[in-house]
């Protein structure tokens, strides 16, 4: 009987061939696979091209630079149909945001007090609540912009017949015409403090949630804010002299001249964008709410904990958390 070979003198394991390794075959099918989309996005790219020039059309940002030709109702900077395409493209990127922001705050209050209202014991506050999210989010939005505008804008009064709004505003069915106010040049140091304000704001809003973090004691977040967001500008504005005037509208005949214009387009977009998303908001909060038990809840209040626990599945400013308790506590109860 024959001893073992050693490691020594033992037959070496046969190599795998380079064409049959996984790793090697893995790495080649990859490379092949990125360079066949790449000749093909090539190819797309370059007949898109062929024939866009063909046709006379450019296909670069150059037609940037040339004159729009046209005009844009509503926009926050100047502009008129000489100027060029990427002045308008700036135009409506600005109207675009400003509808964004607008639509982000309001949808979230009215979200918010919409699923609140849903966890009332109060039977007919929980039932309409229901009832308009049910309504609203099972009709297409561009319908409701669609009611919005035809059926409640255009259906008010003409300019003739302006309703007065208090503070020297005029409501018709070309818009809503408010006080549009006039900054001088010592305002400049109000908008300076306000952004200092933020700055400050936020900063003692970080480090109070460290310290109740690492103490369990609460900062005084809303007072704070409310005096360095709006204090501290107001204290400013008033000691330069409180340097703010307001054009007021003046209405005539058939039109109202001066103050700030709000087209009714830009209304029924605003109204349907925020009536709309708020019902979904609302189905946020109501099931962020009911996703905590009743004994998560006493159990942190055992702590000594005053903030309602299940609002922190709640994405709610800093600032509302004070006010909100009180709001939830009727059903943690």
């Amino acid at each position: 009987m024959s001893a073992a070979p050693s490691a020594a003198t033992g037959t070496a394991r046969p190599k795998t061939p380079f064409i049959y390794n996984p790793t090697v075959r893995s790495i080649a099918y990859q490379v092949l696979l990125c360079a066949l989309v790449a000749f093909l996005v090539w190819s797309a790219i370059s007949n898109a091209v062929e024939n866009l020039q063909r046709a006379n059309i450019a296909s670069v940002f150059g037609f940037f630079g040339t004159t729009s030709g046209f005009d844009i109702s509503q926009s926050l900077i100047t502009y008129s149909n000489t100027m060029s395409y990427g002045r308008a493209f700036l135009v409506g990127l600005l109207n675009t945001v400003l509808i964004a922001v607008l639509g982000i705050i309001l949808a979230t209050i009215l979200g918010f007090v919409i699923g609140i209202a849903r966890l009332s014991k109060n039977w007919l506050v929980a039932r309409m609540a229901g009832g308009y999210v049910e309504t609203i989010r099972n009709i297409p939005l561009l319908l409701q912009l669609l009611f919005w505008y035809n059926a409640v804008l255009k259906a008010l009064p003409s300019v003739r017949e302006s309703l007065a709004i208090p503070g020297g505003g005029f409501l018709n069915n070309r818009g809503l015409f408010l006080p549009k106010p006039v900054f001088l040049a010592e305002a400049r140091f109000a908008m300076f403090a306000l952004v200092i304000g933020i700055v400050g704001a936020i900063a003692f809003a970080f480090w109070a949630r460290r310290k109740q973090d690492r103490t369990g004691r609460q900062s005084p977040v809303l007072w704070v804010t409310l005096a360095l967001v709006i204090g501290i500008p107001f204290v400013v504005l008033v000691l330069s002299g409180f340097p703010i005037r307001f054009e007021f509208p003046e209405s005539g005949r058939f039109n109202i001249r001066g103050g700030m214009e709000v087209l009714p387009e830009f209304m029924a977009l605003l109204f349907g964008l925020v009536i709309y998303t708020a019902a979904f908001i609302a189905e946020v909060v109501r099931a962020g709410i009911l996703s905590v038990v009743k004994g998560q809840a006493e159990a942190a209040y055992s702590l000594g904990l005053r903030l309602a626990p299940t609002l922190r599945l709640v994405v709610v400013p800093q600032a509302m958390r004070v006010i909100i308790p009180p709001l939830t506590s009727q059903y943690l109860n």
